[in-house]
């Protein structure tokens, strides 16, 4: 069950795994017919990823990531990085000018993200298959279509960056499965340089690969050759990708890789490669080596960036952290989800970590080593978990495996066992441990007022706005700034040729603040932000999520009486065709002191 196998003729299961990557593809697309009829895309990341796509087709310089329909004339630079843009830019050049700009689109959204999940199944299925067999590492694959977390960022349209940071976790661990020190290592440092370049969420996951390294050097002294080339790669690939991407910038920011970040890894990889030349590399001297090599590289990076040792949001404007960072549950602790969400982050990760304890005391020689290793990794996957509960992507793509492997063992008995209630008992577990919410949904389904007060919830969040259809209907007005809600924005961008103040995106924060501050603040408040930033006009959904909460934080807000149908003599309702739940309005030129509300809606005028 745990032996190493050598690759040879016939050996590898390429053919079982494939169909197993097309029965998740399948799941991905039958469960996404609704969205693709409709073209609604996952979330607004995905929209503004395709849009700056466009902007790259369109001419836009690749070392040039300004968004500049976002608080114009200046623009917004955006924090995402160009590896991310290539394979879509590279499928949709290649494809419209056999179907056209909109297919060739269509398929970027379906192909992409299903290439990125094949390219992430590959992964741990060969993984699995070289610890535990052909079997399990089917099983590994199937599992992934039974985790929200995964099945989300593979699903059609999921374009944006998620995806990949899987992708590049599940190479990295392989990569040290390798029995060559120098190639897993760099391999694995490669594939880390990648994450982190895509996105610094990676940064802690990159340290956990290196602990684990390094405690393969304490243990002992001839492996340390992977500790090594893991660093030397993880450095020089963040500086052959920062070089790729952003050229020779200088410029400063805390979310995404930077020269600060630069010259940390290069110090800590130069310190590393002196170290292994000790003679004696597990004494305390190398710890104090260690200790010096990581104070260097820090007081480098405090040196060349001080205001970046906090996190990116540590000093975000408090509106702005009010209102849209603390409503962003992807990015909180894991404890401020709800119950459910909880409960099936919490039961795979447990049995996962049990298989690989199983795992470990079953084991002898490397392959006992190497589950201890592999409990390291889960650890700190789900450790970051719990502090932002997006990282949980991670954590269950590391699970899939050892979750894989208890699922066969549990079918085993299920078969084996003759009872009525042992095979009842087994049947249970393998759900369980498959669909964690399966208990939950069951008792709640024996609480009639628990669930009537669930469907009265959903009922007062269904929102009849649907933005995908009415945003085009802006079309009709002159190309203008549009003062929108934040999650509205990267629609507008997509469908229109308009401009907004401001979207979910953080190096916007001043314009996020006054778009938070205009529709939350009394309407002549609104009126001074609005023109300030000379938008022609505003529109909103009025029954989302987003202008409740606007409403909520203040009911007399210019949200509250735009919901209410009182409209500030500055605004006029405008007339493109939409339905009553999206109000647009055009801001009249300010003549004199205006005062009072009105609520005659007028035709556009051509």
């Amino acid at each position: 069950m745990t032996e190493d196998r050598h690759e040879g003729p016939g050996q590898f299961p390429g053919r079982q795994l494939f169909f197993a990557w097309m029965a998740v593809v399948a799941i991905l697309l039958l469960s996404s017919l609704g969205q693709l009829r409709e073209r609604q895309f996952p979330d607004p990341d995905d929209i503004l990823r395709l849009v700056q796509v466009r902007d790259l087709l369109a001419g836009q310089a690749w070392f040039d990531p300004t968004q500049y329909r976002i608080d114009p004339p200046l623009g917004t630079p955006t924090h995402w990085s160009r590896l991310v843009d290539l394979p879509i830019l590279a499928v949709i050049a290649l494809t419209s000018p056999l179907f056209g700009q909109d297919a060739a689109e269509q398929v970027a959204l379906i192909g992409v993200p299903m290439l990125t999940f094949g390219l992430t199944a590959a992964m741990i299925g060969r993984l699995a298959w070289r610890l535990l067999g052909a079997r399990v590492a089917v099983f590994a694959i199937l599992s992934c279509g039974f985790v929200p977390a995964i099945l989300f960022q593979y699903r059609p349209m999921r374009i944006d960056h998620h995806g990949w940071q899987i992708f590049s976790v599940m190479l990295a661990l392989w990569a040290i499965s390798w029995r060559d020190a120098r190639k897993g290592g760099w391999v694995a440092g490669l594939a880390m340089a990648f994450g982190v370049s895509v996105s610094v969420e990676l940064l802690p996951m990159a340290g956990a690969f290196g602990s684990v390294l390094f405690l393969r050097w304490w243990h002992a002294e001839e492996r340390q050759r992977w500790l090594v080339s893991y660093m030397q790669a993880l450095s020089g690939g963040i500086t052959l990708f920062y070089l790729a991407t952003r050229g020779l910038s200088l410029l400063e920011y805390c979310d995404a890789i930077s020269p600060a970040h630069i010259a940390f890894f290069l110090m800590a990889a130069g310190g590393t490669w002196v170290i292994s030349a000790v003679p004696q590399p597990r004494t305390p001297i190398v710890l104090l080596l260690f200790a010096f090599v990581g104070g260097a590289a820090l007081g480098i990076f405090a040196l060349i960036s001080p205001k970046c040792l906090a996190t990116p949001f540590a000093q975000l404007d408090p509106v702005v952290d009010a209102l849209w960072y603390r409503q962003v549950l992807e990015g909180q602790p894991l404890w401020r989800q709800s119950s459910e969400y909880i409960l099936s982050a919490i039961i795979p990760i447990a049995a996962a970590s049990g298989a690989v304890v199983a795992l470990w005391m079953r084991s002898q020689g490397w392959a006992r080593l190497w589950w201890a290793e592999y409990l390291c990794v889960l650890v700190a996957a789900s450790g970051l978990a719990l502090l932002v509960s997006r990282s949980l992507i991670f954590a269950a793509a590391i699970a899939t495996i050892p979750i894989a492997w208890l699922a066969s063992v549990l079918l085993m008995k299920l078969r084996r066992t003759e009872s009525m209630i042992g095979k009842l008992g087994f049947a249970a577990l393998f759900t369980v441990i498959l669909v964690p919410v399966a208990p939950l949904q069951f008792v709640s389904s024996f609480a009639p007022a628990a669930q009537d007060a669930d469907r009265g919830g959903a009922e007062l969040g269904a929102a009849e706005c649907r933005v995908q259809d009415q945003v085009s209907l802006l079309n009709a007005l002159p190309a203008s700034t549009i003062f929108t809600p934040l999650d509205i924005g990267p629609q507008v961008l997509l469908d229109t040729q308009h401009s907004v103040v401001a979207t979910s995106h953080h190096r916007s924060e001043r314009a996020m603040a006054d778009v938070l501050n205009g529709f939350t603040g009394a309407p002549e408040r609104a009126q001074a932000i609005i023109r300030r930033h000379n938008a022609a006009y505003l529109a909103l959904c009025t029954d989302v999520i987003e202008t409740s909460l606007y409403k909520s934080v203040n009911p007399d807000g210019l949200a509250a009486a735009l919901i209410r149908g009182d409209t500030p003599t500055w605004l006029e309702p405008v007339d493109v065709g939409q339905a009553p739940e999206f109000a647009v309005y055009r801001v009249l030129p300010q003549t004199g002191h205006q005062t009072g509300t009105k609520s005659i809606a007028t035709p556009l005028m051509q």
